[in-house]
């Protein structure tokens, strides 16, 4: 098992970025290994970790293909769609709830 660097919040290095921090770059990593850790103290829970990439070994974001949006508004389609009264609520329907707000609350 290969030891990664460890780094506390906002000390890592250049060269290194985090998949949310690459996307913002329109990277991705692209198949490669964690180059190391960010840790994030937190008070009373342990810290938060964030995984950091090198971002010269990043690759390009694969391009929106029509296909590939189709099956995405297909499966937001299903998202926002109520199962009780089979209506597009305008909103992703909570899984807490299983159903629309007009649905789970019919008197209010």
């Amino acid at each position: 098992m290969t030891v990664i660097p460890n780094y506390r919040w906002r000390m890592a290095p250049e060269g290194l970025a985090t998949r949310r921090q690459l996307r913002a770059l329109g990277l991705r990593p692209g198949g490669q290994d964690v180059a190391a850790q960010l840790e994030r103290p937190r008070r009373r829970r342990g810290p938060l970790v964030a995984y950091l990439y090198r971002i010269d070994r990043a690759k390009p974001v694969r391009p929106m293909t029509p296909a590939r949006r189709a099956a995405l508004a297909k499966a937001m389609t299903a998202r926002r769609t109520c199962p009780e009264c089979r209506r597009d609520a305008g909103y992703c329907i909570p899984p807490t709830l299983g159903m629309c707000g007009a649905c789970a609350y019919p008197e209010e």
